[in-house]
């Protein structure tokens, strides 16, 4: 069965809530990033990683969560097979990936975008990345309008953009209540039985 590592409050938390969804059997390895035991399987030391039985490793949430929604057609969490389909979750998987996750870098870690030591610097990295994961959110905001998921049906997407959304609630200021269909994604994902098992696995409950 494949394996995943992950590390609490990450984007690995996608793929453990996409394998849940699925109902395959499968395990999950909690790990501290650059760890020994991360960087054994993944010499990047991040999550998620996946290692199948055969030992192939795979990197980066968008592949993961691509591969595990290819993998088990079963669970309809691709959001459709049509050309068009097909191409608006590779959309959404790089929106997620290039334009939301890495707006959050300049709040997570505002030294990697200054030279200046001063709290003062840094607190404008930190302001700048606020504006940029607003920005972010807004959009997702106006493209769930009528909408309850972010593809057609409940998919992997869904499950990628949840960690981010609960970055947004916890980090930004109003916490996130300017985007009312995004909060309404994360009360209808938080709700679901699978999702609550794995937060509360990853919590240690």
């Amino acid at each position: 069965m494949p394996t995943l590592y992950y590390a609490v409050g990450a984007c690995s938390l996608a793929p453990h809530i996409v394998l849940e969804w699925i109902g395959a059997p499968y395990g999950a390895v909690k790990v501290q990033y650059g760890s020994p035991e991360l960087l054994a399987v993944n010499p990047a030391g991040a999550v998620p990683t996946l290692r199948e039985d055969d030992g192939w490793l795979l990197t980066q949430a968008g592949a993961i969560l691509d591969y595990l929604s290819q993998k088990h057609p079963e669970a309809n969490l691709s959001g459709g097979d049509s050309l068009r389909q097909k191409a608006e979750n590779h959309r959404w998987s790089a929106f997620l990936t290039s334009d939301m996750h890495a707006a959050f870098w300049p709040v997570f870690m505002p030294y990697r975008y200054t030279t200046d030591e001063s709290e003062e610097a840094r607190a404008k990295v930190v302001a700048a990345g606020h504006a940029l994961v607003h920005k972010q959110f807004a959009t997702l905001d106006k493209h769930l309008e009528g909408r309850e998921w972010i593809l057609d049906g409940k998919s992997v997407i869904d499950a990628y953009a949840f960690p981010m959304i609960r970055w947004g609630k916890k980090l930004m200021e109003g916490h996130l209540s300017q985007y009312p269909n995004v909060l309404a994604l994360h009360d209808r994902l938080a709700a679901d039985p699978a999702v609550q098992k794995v937060l509360d696995r990853e919590a240690g409950k």
